[in-house]
């Protein structure tokens, strides 16, 4: 028997596996992932951005942890040899109704304690000539990293501190009993003392096979980007972002250059119906009808008709997408915005159509789940795990 299991191979669950033997030496551990490889969901397909806790309701585990989430994942990178770029980030308001939002936003990040700059129109066109808007936020500490090449790095220490790591092992029966978790699968069993799930896009269907008694599901929605070609890499030097809509869980459609060198767009928000399938046009007929089925995505649906379907002409049609970003960036054009893998965000939705907006935790006398763990999970991923192994603890 194991001291420890973790279920899920993202960020997320490799920084649990190796805060779980950083803080209990010599102890036991397994972590299992189903897919052949680490990292291949969430964390491997996102923006790359080290976020800096600015959006977020102060007092929220995502205000908390992403603070201190952007200051581990830059020291540990530093100390790993993982590259990194500090190259800051543009918040950009196209309007008098984004310019107060702004404004708000502005007072929320004093309140957050992350360091941020109040620009007019002269001073955004100073920093970035291609750029237009009413006025922005300058957030310097933001930045940019590959996620994947983080976990791997962990995952290397979790098997150097003894930890073992099974690939292509798919859980299907979660037991909890006085003494112990058994969770087993077409590829085995294994039993441990104490599990952490942190599955992602399939927490919800963990946590029921656990017996948790939860009141939400995992809608599934893709985060559709292009990228641009090599002779624009060059149009900004910081991340730039639209003024968020409080009212919405997704950041909107932003200019990120990535640590590689590439410079992309994206993601708009449109659901999905495959929770891990990245093609455009992707079905699983299982999710599907467990989205469609679903009260609360009703609800969200009927709350959010023109939201959704101004997502969708944009997923369907480049120059509705093209709009959006030619607001800050008037120069792009359609041949500019060239196909780039979309990402999938794991967003947990209530019966009563409540996006769940903070980070969810909850927990049985002997297992942790995460339950809503999208954006800005990967920055945060060490300070979660550090909450979490807490909660083993107590």
């Amino acid at each position: 028997m194991y001291d420890y299991c973790v279920i899920g191979g993202g960020i997320v669950g490799v920084a649990t596996a190796h805060r779980l033997l950083d803080r209990h030496p010599g102890a036991s551990l397994l972590l299992v992932e189903k897919a052949g490889e680490l990292a291949v969901h969430q964390t491997g397909h996102n923006s790359g951005v080290i976020h800096s806790g600015i959006y977020y309701e102060p007092g929220s585990l995502k205000a908390r942890l992403c603070v201190r989430g952007a200051e581990l994942t830059k020291e540990f990178a530093a100390a790993q040899g993982i590259p990194f770029q500090v190259c800051g980030k543009l918040l950009v308001a196209t309007d008098a109704a984004e310019h107060a939002r702004m404004l708000a936003l502005y007072e929320r990040s004093v309140t957050n304690g992350v360091e941020v700059e109040l620009l007019d129109a002269a001073e955004l066109v100073r920093r970035e000539p291609r750029i237009t808007g009413v006025g922005a936020l300058f957030v310097p500490g933001t930045g940019i990293i590959d996620y994947q090449r983080v976990t791997a790095e962990l995952a290397r220490q979790v098997r150097a501190s003894g930890g073992e790591i099974v690939l292509g092992a798919e859980i299907t029966d979660i037991t909890e009993t006085g003494d112990a978790v058994t969770v087993s699968g077409p590829s085995g069993s294994w039993k441990a003392a104490r599990l952490v799930v942190c599955a992602g896009l399939q927490a919800d269907r963990m946590a029921r096979l656990a017996g948790l008694d939860i009141d939400l599901r995992i809608v599934p929605f893709r985060g559709e980007y292009y990228r641009l070609p090599p002779h624009r890499r060059d149009l900004v030097r910081t991340l730039i972002y639209p003024v968020p809509d409080p009212e919405l869980p997704f950041l909107g459609v932003h200019l990120s250059p990535t640590i590689d060198g590439e410079l992309t767009v994206g993601p708009n928000a449109v659901l999905g119906l495959a929770r891990e399938g990245y093609r455009k046009g992707s079905v699983n007929w299982r999710d599907t009808r467990e989205i469609l089925g679903y009260s609360g995505f009703h609800r969200v649906a009927a709350n959010n008709v023109r939201t959704g379907a101004r997502e969708l002409r944009n997923s369907l049609f480049k120059r509705g997408y093209l709009a959006e970003c030619r607001r800050y960036c008037p120069e792009l054009t359609a041949a500019d915005l060239l196909p780039r893998e979309a990402g999938i965000r794991a967003q947990a939705v209530l019966r009563d159509g409540t996006l769940v907006h903070d980070f969810l935790i909850e927990r049985t006398p002997r297992s942790v789940h995460v339950l809503n763990a999208p954006s800005p999970a990967a920055t945060s991923a060490l300070p979660i795990a550090e909450h979490i192994v807490a909660q083993l603890d107590n």
